[in-house]
């Protein structure tokens, strides 16, 4: 091959949606009253945001993907404190001086920096509207009858995104919180049993909110078909299935 073609192979391979180096990962554009929001599914809990030329990882974890080869962060949102969301490697090597973490106060305990975000908390970093939803388990809990997830300890988040919402719920249950929002055209919801919620949990937390597109995320060995089948019939969402395990 001759060194022009190389050269333009290069800049095409470079050029391909949601290519970092060897990492292949699933990518989708939303258009929002100011412009594409582009996410990128890593894996797990483990999201990117590209927005108004801002790069938002959401839960970075070295275990899904290596953070070397992807862009450096202007906001990271940590969910909470256990070891699929928070790293604090990956976070040393993704944060600039001037990138902003919001946390809650046990992953700041772990990290030793960063803006803590109370359940109920609002903000607004960069132009983007910030708010803190409770995460926590109900009916699922450890032995000795200890939550998988305590309420208080984590949160998911919701992020106005021009004219979008999009919630990403962290680890929790269809909790009463959840069931009560209002208008959100994006949700991350979690299907990892027995730590968050069966297919049935969150068909029904769904039909609560109704947000416009649903994605089930952080699902391990549950079938997302299995809640694709329980809201075949609700029109108004649409479940997106990605690689999200």
């Amino acid at each position: 091959m001759s060194k022009p073609a190389l050269f333009t192979l290069l800049i095409l391979l470079l050029c391909i949606p949601g290519l970092y180096a060897d990492q292949d990962f699933e990518q989708d554009v939303i258009q929002t009253s100011e412009g594409d929001l582009k996410m990128t599914f890593i894996q797990h809990g483990t999201l990117m945001f590209e927005f108004k030329g801002m790069v938002i990882h959401i839960d970075p974890v070295g275990q899904y993907a290596d953070y070397s080869t992807l862009p450096k962060a202007d906001l990271v949102l940590i969910t909470h404190h256990h070891g699929d969301h928070l790293d604090v490697n990956v976070l040393n090597m993704i944060c600039k001086e001037e990138t902003d973490i919001i946390l809650t106060e046990i992953c700041r305990e772990q990290f030793g920096k960063g803006t803590v975000m109370e359940n109920g908390d609002e903000t607004n970093i960069k132009g983007i509207p910030i708010k803190a939803v409770p995460a926590y388990n109900i009916k699922h809990l450890r032995n000795g009858g200890t939550p998988y997830h305590i309420k208080g300890e984590g949160n998911g988040y919701i992020l106005d995104m021009g004219d979008k919402r999009v919630y990403v719920a962290g680890d929790t249950e269809n909790t009463p919180e959840m069931k009560s929002l209002e208008n959100i055209d994006i949700a991350f919801l979690p299907m990892n049993l027995p730590y968050t919620m069966t297919p049935e949990m969150v068909a029904d937390a769904a039909k609560a909110f109704m947000p416009k597109i649903l994605y089930p995320y952080h699902y391990g060995n549950t079938d997302p078909q299995e809640l694709a089948g329980l809201l075949k019939d609700v029109e108004e969402i649409e479940v997106r299935i990605r690689d999200l395990r």
